[in-house]
């Protein structure tokens, strides 16, 4: 569903959210696309169980986990921060993934690095039998190929489409779906991640560019000026976005907008990924630091 936003902009330059937070209760916005070819590529392998990794808020942990309640696959997380395994009561994101059936291994954040490794991987095997694997953040070719669906002949008068970027499997999948005229703009969501690499792994168009301005100090991390603006916006518009993702690119889009970076007449298609589940453990975060939180 895309929903026109009505603000004071300039130059006459318009802007609509495609709503892909709305597309499921659980699984949400973008990982419901990534995870849609990979369990359907699990069910074809014959596949009873999905492992995959994530840290503490991860909304990839939430969304596989309801997915394996969803279409039967027992589910394992491998989460960052052995520190964490007393401490699931007190975290929404592992506590939902957990009454989901996920069942949640703890490793040290040295260990993690290891995510991708073939031994690693192996030992995993031996630990916990066979199962599909699905990388941390989703991102591999099917994700990829389920993100190309995000853009649909409904959005073919849009000039720009601006989306947060993560590990990379969102954008490259829009880049290749977009059109001769459009101009894809990716806003990521950590500091310094040499992502142009990663997506030019799936990418098969030079039509995009990325704002590395608006990561407001990396990743999970938050100012009050992004919370103002977050709860501004969602006071205005109705729309409530996540402090990792979307908050960082509407305020980038927008600051944009303000900076002139856009000709006149534009008209800019937002892609709302999803990730509100994540709201309540940044609240807590921001409750504990005595700082305004979100609205809800």
């Amino acid at each position: 569903m895309n929903q026109p936003v009505y603000l004071d902009l300039p130059n006459n330059i318009r802007l609509t959210v495609k709503r892909e937070d709305l597309l499921h209760p659980h699984i949400s916005g973008n990982k419901f696309r990534k995870l849609k070819y990979n369990i359907l590529q699990a069910k074809a392998n014959g596949a009873s169980c999905l492992l995959t990794f994530g840290g503490a808020f991860s909304n990839h942990i939430a969304a596989t986990a309801a997915a394996g309640k969803e279409y039967g696959f027992n589910t394992i997380g491998i989460i960052r921060g052995e520190e964490l395994a007393h401490k699931i009561n007190e975290n929404a994101t592992l506590s939902f993934a957990r009454s989901c059936g996920m069942q949640l291994e703890f490793i040290t954040r040295e260990a993690y690095r290891y995510k991708t490794d073939t031994l690693y991987i192996e030992s995993l095997k031996k630990q916990f039998g066979d199962f599909y694997l699905v990388p941390e953040g989703g991102t591999n070719a099917l994700a990829v190929k389920g993100c190309e669906e995000i853009l649909n002949s409904d959005d073919a008068a849009f000039t720009h489409v601006c989306c947060a970027v993560g590990t990379g499997g969102t954008i490259s999948g829009i880049i290749n779906s977009a059109l001769p005229h459009q101009k894809v703009i990716g806003f990521p969501a950590l500091k310094g991640a040499g992502l142009s690499d990663d997506i030019c792994k799936f990418a098969r168009k030079g039509n995009w560019e990325l704002a590395e301005a608006y990561h407001f100090g990396g990743y999970g991390k938050v100012t009050p000026e992004l919370i103002a603006f977050m709860n501004h916006f969602f006071d205005t518009t109705g729309i409530l976005l996540d402090p990792v993702y979307t908050g960082k690119l509407f305020f980038g889009v927008i600051d944009l907008v303000n900076q002139g970076y856009f000709s006149q007449n534009s008209d800019i298609l937002l892609i709302h990924t999803g990730g509100l589940q994540g709201i309540a453990g940044m609240n807590r975060e921001l409750m504990r630091k005595k700082l305004p939180t979100i609205k809800t």
